[in-house]
């Protein structure tokens, strides 16, 4: 058994992410905590909260944490996910309630009551990890594990030259949690998932189609010389969900000049996070800038012990996209299946 408690800032991937989890029989989801990150921390929660429901899942706690960066104004990102944060996709408002307690206090009291038990997994930016940090530094000790999606290492940033899109939007907090789990054994670090093995994860339209089959719902085509912005006709109500959100971020990568595709960062990591899809990582010492301009949330790897400073976080190296997108079209597909067959 698996137990995962995750921040997010839900987002098409993120969203992704969640629903593969929840399909996961052998996977207990002990929270969601939400940041602000693609849009703001409210609009997450509620994104969530519809998902759990909508994937028959609801009574997972679901709590709000910081609403802006640690030092930086915050900026979202509507034009890449959608205004409400999972693209052309309408979930209808949740019945259950926001938590009343702060995500802060989910990752201090989850971790203490069940030492050595809990995944971390963070697929938005780091505020509400590293605000938990300031307040519990015994975070990395207590948790079995951490996994982080996350910077770019010698590779093109994805919102500036040289920075990826959850540091960018707090690299003061990105530093701080990679400075948290300098020195701890190997064991204890977290694995980051970066744009350069995460850009691999490209979904194209096949894979939608692949899982509308396996949701024993009728052909879901969604290709690139159809109208902009037109809807699911699916009666599968996950499959519909699912091919709207991620029409949208096709969309929008291609209006990027980077093909009608859409890179499924989140999913991956989620894969990574409970071990159903193979990584290899490297050892690095990984630090952020937060000073310059120019490269303000550039994340830097020394591999080579060039600091002299000990490690801090395994960075995937490489992995395995054909077989990731076997693993998330077939749980998902049954889930969408089960869904199907209410």
């Amino acid at each position: 058994m698996h137990t995962v408690l995750m921040d997010v800032d839900t987002g098409i991937d993120d969203a992704l992410a969640l629903v593969y989890l929840l399909s996961r029989p052998e996977v207990r989801i002990q929270a969601i905590t939400c940041t602000a990150g693609n849009v703001g921390a409210r609009q997450v929660a509620l994104n969530n909260l519809s998902l759990l429901e909508l994937c028959g899942r609801p009574g997972i706690e679901v709590a709000v944490g910081a609403e802006v960066p640690l030092e930086i104004p915050l900026v979202t990102t509507e034009e890449t996910h959608g205004p409400q944060g999972i693209g052309y996709a309408e979930l209808p408002a949740p019945a259950q309630a926001i938590s009343a307690r702060h995500a802060v206090d989910v990752w201090v009291d989850e971790a203490r009551a069940h030492p050595g038990e809990l995944t971390g997994l963070i697929t938005g930016p780091l505020t509400n990890f590293a605000l938990a940090l300031r307040r519990e530094p015994e975070l990395p000790r207590l948790l079995k594990g951490l996994v982080i999606m996350g910077g770019c290492f010698n590779y093109q940033g994805n919102t500036t030259p040289t920075a990826e899109w959850n540091v960018s939007v707090d690299p003061h907090a990105a530093k701080e949690v990679f400075e948290a789990y300098r020195g701890l054994p190997e064991d204890r670090l977290p694995l980051v998932c970066a744009l350069e093995t995460t850009e691999l994860i490209e979904l194209r339209p096949e894979h939608l189609k692949r899982l509308a089959e396996a949701a024993g719902a009728p052909p879901e085509l969604v290709l690139p010389e159809q109208p902009a912005g037109r809807r699911s006709r699916s009666p599968n109500p996950l499959v519909a969900c699912l091919s709207d959100a991620i029409r949208f971020y096709l969309e929008f990568h291609r209006q990027y000049d980077q093909g009608y595709v859409a890179h499924m960062h989140d999913a991956f990591a989620a894969c990574a996070a409970i071990g159903r899809t193979p990584v290899r990582a490297r050892l690095a010492t990984v630090d952020v800038e937060t000073s310059s301009a120019l490269l303000m949330g550039t994340t830097v790897a020394d591999y080579r012990g060039l600091w002299g400073l000990p490690p801090n976080a395994r960075i995937v190296a490489s992995n395995d996209p054909d077989q990731c997108f076997d693993e998330l079209i077939t749980s998902v597909g049954a889930l969408a299946r089960r869904i199907g067959q209410r």
